[in-house]
Parts: structure tokens; sequence; C-alpha cells
């Protein structure tokens, strides 16, 4: 007894993993035709973050823990477009050291303005990719059960593919993050153990490489009816439907069967 006692004391803590996507950032043009074309698929503002009476980010909503952060352009200078995915970890701190221990220098993890942990690497191109930890007292954590439009398009943010110049560098800097990667053709797909309905593709960029954001749904003809008389443009291909925002930016909705045989929504937490 005193023997198996002795060995449980001495199990290591399970290592932090990255749970699912939390949130994925834009810039746009004009935030109120952004939010305006959000909410023709379903997804309602939850809250916004201001600068006296200019907001400077809004918070749209797929779920209780999925969210796409839209950022107006406050200059001509600043890049429309896919600015970054962030993704959810139950302890931030220790991602954060784990992260240090394999040679990726991540500053420390701080608190947001929205209440909840997070912080921030480049990958090799530069790009930011961010990770947080919802506390409970976040402006995230206070919206649960609320803005949870009924007529949402789908309710879950599946992932994304994104595209890369440098796919071995960028398939070593996601390995080092955590994720499983498996090479393609030209494209190298990522996969996270305790996320196993995440899909996240790194595409070998092309001269008209672009960000495209992946939905489920359980009927696509239904989608693209659905996004039909919502007013939007939609490109049905079989069991794929793309729509674009107005500022260019691809969605892509995927058909995937009835709801009951998804098993593609964010794990339960």
């Amino acid at each position: 007894m005193a023997a198996a006692l002795c060995a449980q004391a001495q199990t290591p803590p399970p290592a932090p993993t990255i749970t699912g996507v939390a949130h994925v950032a834009f810039r746009v043009n004009d935030l109120d035709k952004e939010i305006n074309f959000l909410g023709k698929l379903g997804f309602e503002e939850a809250f916004t973050s201001a600068d006296g009476s200019r907001t400077m980010e809004a918070f749209v909503k797929i779920n209780d823990r999925q969210f796409i952060e839209i950022y107006p352009q406050t200059n001509p200078p600043q890049p429309l477009g896919w600015m970054h995915a962030c993704y959810e970890t139950d302890d931030a701190n220790g991602l954060d050291a784990l992260f240090s221990s394999r040679g990726l220098k991540p500053p420390p993890a701080h608190k947001a303005g929205a209440g909840n942990l997070i912080f921030a690497i480049n990958d090799p191109e530069g790009r930011t990719t961010e990770f947080t930890q919802y506390m409970p007292d976040s402006r995230h954590v206070l919206d649960k059960g609320q803005h949870l439009g009924g007529n949402r398009i789908s309710d879950t943010l599946l992932g994304f593919e994104l595209p890369v110049s440098q796919l071995g560098a960028e398939k070593q800097f996601y390995s080092k993050l955590g994720f499983d990667a498996e090479d393609g053709t030209h494209s190298v797909h990522l996969s996270a153990p305790d996320a196993p309905g995440l899909r996240i593709v790194l595409n070998s960029a092309g001269p008209h490489g672009e960000t495209q954001m992946l939905f489920p749904v359980p009927d696509a003809r239904k989608a693209a009816e659905q996004l039909h008389r919502a007013g939007l443009k939609v490109d049905r291909q079989d069991k794929l439907v793309f729509v674009r925002d107005p500022d260019g930016n691809s969605f892509v909705l995927l058909e995937t069967g009835t709801a009951e045989g998804m098993a593609l929504k964010a794990p339960a937490r």
C-alpha cells in the first residue's frame, strides 16, 4: 500500500495542452459591415472593446468557447484580412513554461483586457500565434449562454487553412507547439491530441493563396439556401459552400452529415 502511494505521489502531473481554437482575428475596412455580414451567418456580437467612443475590437460569438475578433482599420497602411489565431489551453502559465523549455522563448502570460490569461509567439514568418486560458471572471465566461444565435449557420469553428511560404519551418514550429503534423501534397495537416475535431491545414503559398475559415454544417444545400435567403452571394460545390465577407475573406462550410453524426464539435470542458 505504501509503495503504491509513493509511486502515485511521484507521478508527474499531465503536461498542459492545446484544447481547441479560442478565436481567429481579422482586420476589416468597415466594422459595421463586417458585423452585419457575420449576423447573416447567424453569429451575434457579444461585446466590444472601446477607446472612448471608438470601438477598437468586436467579439462575435460562434459558441461559448469560440469567437471571431474583428478589428477596424484605423489607418490605411494597416493590412486588411487575417491577423492571427488564438488557441485555448487550461493552463496558460504551464504552457508558457513548456514552450520556453522547447526554445520558443514566449513572453510571460498576462491578463488581457477581457480578463483572460494570454501570451503570444511569432511563427517563422512573423505571424502572431496566441494562447489563452479562460478565467472565471472574464467577459467571455460571463457571456456564457448568451448571444448564441438560433439561426447560426454552424455552431463550431472547425479550423482553418493558412497559406505559408516556409512549409518546413512552419511544420517544425507547430510541432514544437504540440501539434501532430502530417505531410500532404504541398501541405501539412495539423491536429491536436486534446482537440480531436480540430483541422488546420498549412498550404504552400501560391500567388493566390488565401486563408479560409472552416465550419461544419449538416447539409451543404440547406446551408447555401439559408445564406442565399439572407442576401449573400454563395458558391456551392457539392458538399462545400463558399461565401465571402465584404473584404473578400473566405468562409467555407463543409457538409459533415447529420448533427448526431458530426462528432466535430468543440470538446466539452
